[in-house]
């Protein structure tokens, strides 16, 4: 989620969806249609929300750059890979139940937690607790050395989306194809400095508060009733239990959480130093490269964050096959909200 976002909304022509039997066909065949030539526009109305499972299986660990990596792991071990990346205030439970719909299609599905999340931690005291974008985007692809991945298709949404668009632009031989929620967000640190209206502003209250030292502090001591309310905010429509909320927040208290958090956000305001180590590929994003790979981009219709224009004001910045969807009725954690609407565009984008 990043400041240039607007509250404006696009009206858009649904197509229904479907919860078929076969977890091949999510959706009806008109959403099929949308697509010609491998490279359209076209528009998803999500109908339902499948949820039910509460837990992945187990959750590994593994060594990668400067992280101890904690992920689930579902599906056939030689499948196609798909990484899923989640976002913030969330964690692996996004996907819980968009794994399963892979996984029985055959794709092997992993599903990280970020810096600063759950069982993720950092090995070394000493390695600077660095939120900035370019820094999850090396953990993937670190991960995926680890794991012994050369390719996989990528999807994520918030920060997972994010770090996946930053793999795709600036290692497209690491993606084989992107689903991102939201669509671009990479983050312009010039851009972050010019005012959007004060309604889109509103949305970002928490960034803001960020960037003080009792908004720090507050986030260490609220860390859940922060992250509640903005499910609430971010996701009107979608009415999860406390049991759901408590197995996310679980993960908020990694010991590295509020400082990720907080260099995140105060970074992309040009408020915090990033790590110069990473100058080097943060100036490759800054001169804002397009994104070549097979790509769906998804927004949900209720999202705060989603841009006005039902794509259109990040289109061009996707230069390959692309399909664009708008989901009716659901808001910012789409896979958790819509997980066959998300894990039908995988498979759309793994066929572009």
């Amino acid at each position: 989620m990043i400041n240039r976002r607007a509250f404006g909304k696009a009206l858009g022509a649904g197509v229904a969806g479907t919860a078929a039997a076969t977890q091949a066909r999510l959706f009806d065949a008109s959403a099929a249609a949308a697509t010609t030539a491998g490279h359209s526009v076209g528009s998803a109305s999500a109908v339902g929300r499948t949820e039910g499972r509460t837990s992945f299986d187990s959750v590994k660990q593994v060594k990668a750059g400067e992280l101890d990596i904690g992920y689930a792991e579902s599906g056939p071990a030689h499948g196609p890979v798909v990484i899923l990346l989640h976002g913030w205030p969330y964690d692996i439970h996004s996907y819980v139940d968009v794994a399963p719909l892979l996984a029985a299609e055959g794709y092997r599905v992993i599903v990280p937690y970020l810096r600063g999340y759950g069982s993720t931690r950092f090995l070394s005291a000493k390695t600077f607790r660095d939120g900035e974008q370019v820094a999850t985007g090396l953990d993937l692809i670190a991960l995926m050395d680890a794991l012994k991945i050369q390719k996989a298709l990528l999807g994520g949404f918030d920060w997972g989306a994010r770090t996946a668009d930053v793999v795709a632009a600036l290692w497209p031989g690491r993606c084989k194809a992107l689903v991102s929620v939201s669509g671009d967000l990479i983050v312009n640190q010039k851009q972050q400095q010019q005012p959007t209206p004060p309604a889109a502003e509103r949305a970002f209250w928490y960034q803001y508060y960020f960037t003080t030292a009792r908004g720090e502090r507050g986030l260490t001591k609220y860390r859940h009733d922060l992250a509640k309310l903005i499910w609430h905010d971010a996701s009107p429509t979608w009415h999860f239990d406390d049991a759901t909320f408590d197995r996310t927040a679980a993960a908020f208290d990694n010991p590295d959480y509020v400082r990720i958090v907080i260099h995140n956000y105060r970074w992309r305001l040009g408020l915090a130093k990033g790590n110069p180590r990473y100058a080097g590929v943060q100036a490759k994003l800054a001169a804002e490269p397009a994104i070549a790979v097979p790509t769906v981009t998804l927004d949900g219709a209720l999202d705060p964050f989603v841009p006005p224009g039902n794509g259109s004001a990040y289109r061009k910045k996707f230069t390959g096959p692309y399909i664009h969807r708008r989901l009716e009725g659901i808001g910012h954690n789409l896979p958790q909200e819509a997980p066959q609407p998300f894990a039908q565009a995988v498979m759309d984008a793994d066929r572009l």
